[in-house]
């Protein structure tokens, strides 16, 4: 390779990043130029530093990596974005797809795979950690066979606390945002969590994400 391939993370973690930053860096094709924790300062350095591809993780407080990639496919920004997280959910690699990703890879995924990935992105192909090409495959024609199934039984304000819930806000954040008490939101959580069947918040964001719900990204 002539040039090395330059590169910025984005991730909330420190060890994260620094961890990826000396794992990249070991064969000098690699060099990671710039880092953010937030997605906001994300596109802030992506103003100031050349970057040919950004490692991008989903859960990042000040915009998540969805908003993010969105952002950049709205403006449409010359940089290759592959995003990197612990989600293997369907819902949101469709969604990462559905913006305009170049590559999905998962943290747990072994350092060739990843180099793999950043090679691909970067010479303009399209890398998607192939454990999850089939999930993604039966996903999208489950999509076009059928509309989902939503469930109306979930009252309005309901929906809106699960948006919420969906965006990464804890209970008191969405008391906060809607101006009732946290028991309140508390009992919603509850009576969600029965009429969509789930048993976790992570559950319920998938929900909402899946039936488009969740209008941010």
């Amino acid at each position: 390779m002539n040039k090395p391939i330059n590169i910025m993370i984005a991730d909330d973690h420190h060890m994260v990043r620094e961890g990826l930053k000396q794992l990249l860096e070991l064969d000098g094709d690699i060099v990671v130029n710039a880092e953010a924790d937030d997605g906001m300062q994300c596109l802030d350095m992506l103003k100031k530093k050349q970057t040919d591809v950004l490692l991008l993780d989903i859960n990042m407080p000040n915009m998540n990596g969805l908003q993010v990639l969105k952002h950049l496919r709205e403006k449409k920004a010359n940089v290759k974005v592959l995003i990197l997280t612990i989600h293997n959910e369907v819902e949101y690699l469709a969604k990462a797809v559905d913006i305009g990703v170049d590559g999905y890879v998962l943290k747990d995924s072994e350092s060739a795979l990843l180099k793999k990935a950043i090679y691909c992105v970067y010479n303009g192909e399209t890398f998607i950690q192939p454990e999850l090409t089939p999930i993604l495959k039966e996903r999208q024609e489950e999509k076009s066979s059928a509309a989902i199934n939503f469930d109306d039984s979930l009252t309005k304000r309901e929906i809106e606390v699960l948006k919420l819930l969906a965006e990464g806000l804890f209970n008191k954040e969405i008391a906060y945002t809607l101006a009732i008490s946290e028991k309140t939101v508390k009992n919603h959580v509850s009576n969600i969590f029965k009429k969509i069947n789930v048993s976790d918040r992570t559950q319920a964001a998938v929900y909402a994400i899946k039936n488009n719900l969740v209008d941010i990204f």
